[in-house]
């Protein structure tokens, strides 16, 4: 029994567990508004191919409209409460792509397969801005099958974040953002270190770093672009010696075995 993990870039992974394949934040574009993909190559067409995506929040670097147009008609999507009135071309996309959208909130639970999804709560703020008042939460998401594997999405440290994730033996954690400076409600490499200590989990693989970076910025602090993995490696030995990180390049894939 075993649990693979495959990096796309940014936030973009694909976890396959009891013959399910679930889909993390699927943005497969060369340019977003000022960012530019920098490194990596951008996701094959079988990236796109999934029984679920999960949506953590409505950040246009985590639901972009684009990307979840390349998804098969059938595939289910799971998004944050309220996306639909936030996002109404999501709605549109929907029916137009023959996408299976249900809403959900922490604590919510939907069954694809043999695997349970569990949305969690997330400390971040992920509003669809400019464009509108409305609210949803941030989520991050555990996929339970033959193991468990925690998506955080976007994140900040947060009270109770172990008790509410819960048991996992695999954590997905974002490391750092996509342009200099870090915003509040984000993990940067050390931050994520102490998440993974919190959380107890044996394997552990970086994202949301090194793929995006504002056009024009390229000299700015660039160690926030090159470093975060690899400070992750080093924070992670330091706080969380158990675990076994598993830095990957774009497109690289991980087999990993659950705890017995």
């Amino acid at each position: 029994m075993s649990v693979e993990v495959t990096w796309w870039g940014h936030a973009t992974a694909t976890v396959r567990d009891s013959g399910v394949r679930v889909l993390t934040d699927p943005l497969f574009v060369a340019r977003l508004a000022h960012l530019r993909r920098r490194r990596g190559p951008l996701p094959p067409p079988e990236a796109a191919r999934a029984d679920v995506a999960l949506v953590s929040h409505l950040h246009a670097d985590h639901l972009h409209l684009g990307s979840l147009a390349r998804l098969a008609p059938g595939t289910r999507l799971l998004v944050p409460w309220g996306t639909g009135r936030a996002v109404p071309r999501l709605r549109r996309l929907a029916v137009e792509r023959g996408l299976r959208v249900t809403e959900v909130l922490p604590g919510d639970e939907v069954v694809v397969g043999e695997v349970r999804i569990r949305a969690v709560p997330a400390a971040h703020d992920g509003r669809r801005l400019p464009y509108g008042p409305h609210r949803s939460p941030a989520l991050g998401y555990v996929v339970r099958g033959e193991a468990a594997t925690y998506f955080a999405g976007d994140t900040g440290l947060f009270d109770r974040m172990a008790e509410a994730v819960g048991p996992c033996d695999v954590a997905l954690l974002p490391v750092g953002g996509w342009g200099p400076f870090l915003g509040h409600g984000h993990l940067d490499a050390g931050r994520a270190a102490q998440a993974l200590a919190r959380l107890g989990a044996r394997s552990a693989v970086p994202v949301h770093y090194g793929t995006y970076w504002p056009i024009g910025m390229d000299a700015v602090r660039p160690h926030e672009f090159h470093a975060p993995g690899d400070d992750f490696v080093r924070h992670a030995g330091r706080v969380a010696p158990a675990a076994a990180v598993h830095l990957l390049r774009h497109g690289e894939s991980v087999r990993l075995e659950p705890a017995r």
